[in-house]
């Protein structure tokens, strides 16, 4: 994995409220997730939002980073 795909994502309150976008677009992380797991091909998002492989690519590796980071917590029910 390549951990430079991280700087192609940015996070500013000033856009989208502050969701995590391709840097310098106003293209979610959400929305590019979303439509890698309707199916889309790379090539069809590339087409769609006019973004590059790669931006597809920091898309997958940040919401990898997200998951393999979560802690889980197991709270003991009374």
């Amino acid at each position: 994995m390549n951990i430079e795909y991280l700087k192609r994502i940015e996070i500013n309150p000033k856009v989208l409220g502050g969701k995590p976008v391709i840097k310098g677009t106003r293209i979610s992380v959400e929305l590019i997730l979303e439509r890698i797991a309707s199916g889309y091909s790379f090539d069809e998002i590339i087409y769609d939002y006019d973004i590059a492989e790669d931006d597809i690519k920091a898309v997958l590796t940040y919401a990898y980073e997200l998951v393999a980071n979560e802690e889980i917590i197991e709270m003991a029910l009374k």
